[in-house]
């Protein structure tokens, strides 16, 4: 049983809890791989954010500029500025200095979709060492849909519209099949922000687009400890997943060393409700079926 979405630092300023920023001493990592073990998980996939490495700066560019909106484009650019204080190359040499150790690590990493550099960080990419790589949607535009403040713009454009913007991007990153696993696929709902229906056809499209992309989607406990108190994916939505054979890996989105592996029988319980048996792992981008447990 793994854990596929495992960070090694909080957002934020630092607050001299763990070790600051891009630092990976020696314990730290043993420290996420002890907890996992003593919940029955036998492999980590650390899957650090690609926005927050200084290396991403000239790839990914400034994405938040054609915004028409100047509060989200001022906001956004300040909160990168703060974020974006990480290594790559320090992150990957201390993952992979950790599976040296003999630890049941596995290098993976989170990168936000921009269609319009999706293709060039899929090749800045390409030359490193990744087990895996999970995809994300936090961004439209300027808008980064996950931050609770920026609330309030799930107001301005309305719910439909909301709902509706973020499902098209996120079907256009699972149809693109350069990534391995979608992070946290309906994250749009994390505040407890929903429409008065279910999305039926943008749930459908977007499973269609992951079966097409061979796109793996991963069970996540992390909306149970946000306001929407629910797993991503919604139990519908899973459900289209399994209807289009599309793989699922387990996930925690742990920031901590304490929170990994958390609530991982409740993800099980989710995934066997809509008919899943096995969940895919990764070595070096290829995925193999395993049993669920």
């Amino acid at each position: 049983m793994g854990d596929y979405h495992v960070h090694l630092h909080r957002h934020g300023p630092y607050d001299g809890v763990g070790p600051p920023p891009g630092q990976y001493p020696i314990g730290h990592i043993e420290a996420y791989v002890e907890t996992a073990m003593a919940k029955g998980v036998d492999e980590i996939g650390f899957t650090e954010h690609f926005y927050r490495c200084v290396e991403s700066k000239s790839i990914l560019g400034s994405w938040w500029r054609a915004d028409p909106r100047k509060d989200l484009r001022d906001y956004a650019k300040a909160y990168v500025r703060s974020e974006r204080v990480l290594s790559l190359d320090r992150y990957v040499q201390a993952v992979v200095d950790a599976k040296d150790r003999g630890l049941p690590v596995l290098l993976g990493l989170e990168v936000d979709f921009f269609p319009e550099t999706v293709e060039t960080v899929a090749e800045f990419l390409d030359p490193y060492p990744f087990d895996f790589l999970v995809a994300s949607t936090h961004w439209l535009g300027a808008w980064g849909v996950d931050l609770s403040n920026h609330m309030f713009e799930f107001d301005r454009r309305g719910p439909v519209r909301s709902y509706e913007d973020y499902f098209r991007t996120e079907t256009e990153l699972a149809a693109s099949g350069l990534f391995d696993v979608l992070a946290h696929v309906d994250v749009i709902k994390k505040h407890g922000l929903r429409l008065d229906h279910e999305p039926s056809d943008l749930y459908e499209e977007l499973a269609v687009a992951a079966g097409r992309g061979a796109t793996a989607v991963e069970v996540s406990t992390a909306g149970l400890y946000h306001p929407v108190r629910e797993m991503y994916p919604a139990e519908p939505l899973l459900q289209r997943f399994f209807n289009h054979r599309v793989p699922i890996t387990l996930a925690s989105d742990a920031h901590v060393p304490e929170h990994t592996a958390r609530d991982r029988d409740k993800a099980v319980d989710l995934a066997r409700s809509v008919g899943y048996t096995e969940r895919i792992q990764f070595r070096k981008r290829v995925g193999e079926m395993v049993p669920l447990d």
